[in-house]
């Protein structure tokens, strides 16, 4: 079971500024509507799906010290 999200969870995220054509956006947006997600967290399901892809783990136990805290959803 995931833990609820905390204001402590929230001050360990990294802001940034991103830029993405409105096509890849209204794709995210109607992904994120379909998957009961808000965009930022649709845009973190699918940079840690990309990521596991390339062979980065999402969970921090595999010893990879890059490695990304699991994100169940």
């Amino acid at each position: 079971m995931q833990e609820p999200f905390t204001a402590d969870m929230a001050r360990d995220r990294k802001s940034f500024l991103m830029r993405a054509s409105p096509e890849v956006m209204a794709a995210v947006e109607r992904l994120a509507a379909a998957e009961l997600r808000s965009v930022n967290a649709q845009l973190e399901v699918l940079l840690r799906e990309a990521l596991m892809r390339r062979g980065r783990s999402a969970l921090a136990d595999d010893g990879d010290s890059d490695a990304l805290p699991s994100l169940d959803t």
